[in-house]
């Protein structure tokens, strides 16, 4: 009985590169076949992981893709009796007047107008990248008047520009005000965080989107949150290795320009894989940080301390006044007088001496240190005398 051949014409496979390839020489394929692509990439990068690694999204910012500033200035209206006092504030009266001016109503000329529930108020918000109209944003409500608080207030519609003098969203809303004031009759008053400053929680409708220049070229630019060479090299090995050589090339320490697919489409699921794809970190510099304001010091891993015996010591001096009464002796006609007599001491702390020996780690320094209990500020000026002789390889930082 002939035995039944179980052999298969062999399918011809495409290997990760080969995959990248066709796809930036224009090569598109329809349905199935790009969920295909994407799984074949997406199981290439499991199998490249590296340990100990981070996400390249928590490494590096795609050049284009960012946020926006924009900045307002309107009225809240609403408030019970803490707003601002015209007097001192003559520009709330000035807005108040051109906005009743908008509705046909008109002002009488050198009438005192006394507006304490209306505050001016200046209003900012963060436009985030890909933003379309018609969507929200959260934004901040701030008082530049001398309104006592927003709290209970409404934000009047109110025009946010861009850098460019250009409209790009519209605000209006109630605030949410996290803090109070309150007084007395007798003049007392208690004041809770910050009432003179709320937010409005998708307080702002998007009218105009900002371009962004994601879907134009055939490459991308990756910016390093934190510049480094072994960082950038590091992830343009673990690109080409992924997609091919010559697909990422480092542009300096900070930038990598990655080709990338001219479809729109095909871009977002080739950034979905590159942003989840796993890079080792280059080491940071060796610091020492020291805030000299608050004590605190915080010392990296990689500091190190070459040979060097230190000793640290404080002399305290103490002077206390004891005057004695001198009393003359009966009928001598003498007079009772205060002598002064002062006492002087000096006390010095025994600082016993230690010594850090060749490439004394993180752990050995804190060691060191507490056994001859320092406090914070003894051990800034140790830390400026090691600097100093030469012995500290980090660098020394005084914020």
């Amino acid at each position: 009985m002939a035995r039944s051949s179980l052999r298969q014409p062999a399918a011809r496979t495409l290997s990760c590169r080969q995959q990248f390839a066709l796809e930036s020489r224009g090569y598109r394929r329809r349905g199935a076949n790009d969920w295909l692509l994407l799984a074949t990439l997406l199981l290439c990068l499991l199998l490249s992981l590296p340990v100990h690694a981070e996400r390249l999204k928590d490494l590096a910012t795609i050049q284009g893709v960012r946020s926006n500033q924009l900045i307002g200035y309107g009225l809240v209206v609403g408030l019970n009796g803490s707003g601002d006092q015209t007097t001192q504030t003559p520009f709330t009266v000035q807005t108040f007047n051109n906005m009743l001016a908008q509705f046909g109503i008109k002002v009488p000329p050198g009438g005192n107008v006394q507006l304490k529930n209306v505050a001016a108020v200046s209003v900012h918000a963060e436009l985030p990248p890909f933003a379309k109209p018609g969507q929200t944003i959260d934004i901040t409500v701030s008082s530049i008047g001398n309104a006592k608080s927003l709290r209970g207030g409404s934000l009047l519609m109110t025009p946010l520009k861009g850098i460019d003098g250009n409209v790009y969203a519209i605000a209006q809303g109630n605030l949410v005000v996290g803090g109070f004031d309150a007084g007395g009759a007798d003049g007392s008053r208690i004041t809770v965080n910050v009432p003179s400053a709320g937010r409005i929680p998708g307080g702002a409708t998007v009218e105009r989107p900002v371009p962004s220049g994601f879907d134009q070229g055939n490459y991308l630019t990756l910016n390093l949150n934190r510049p480094d060479f072994t960082t950038a090299k590091n992830i343009v090995d673990q690109i080409n290795n992924l997609l091919g050589p010559g697909v990422a090339q480092a542009i300096d320490g900070g930038s990598i320009r990655v080709s990338a697919p001219l479809d729109p489409a095909h871009r977002v699921d080739y950034l979905s894989v590159l942003e989840n794809l796993e890079v080792e970190a280059g080491k940071a510099v060796a610091k020492v940080i020291i805030n000299s304001r608050t004590g605190t010091i915080v010392i990296g891993q990689d500091v190190r301390v070459q040979p060097a015996a230190v000793t640290h010591g404080s002399l305290t001096v103490t002077i206390t006044e004891d005057p004695i009464v001198s009393q003359p002796e009966a009928f001598s006609g003498g007079q009772t007088a205060v002598v002064p007599r002062s006492r002087v001491g000096a006390e010095q702390e025994a600082k016993p001496m230690f010594k850090f020996g060749p490439g004394t780690s993180l752990d050995e320094i804190v060691r060191a240190v507490n056994q001859v209990g320092a406090a914070p500020s003894d051990l800034m000026a140790i830390l400026e005398a090691l600097k100093q002789a030469g012995a500290l390889q980090a660098e020394l930082i005084v914020i």
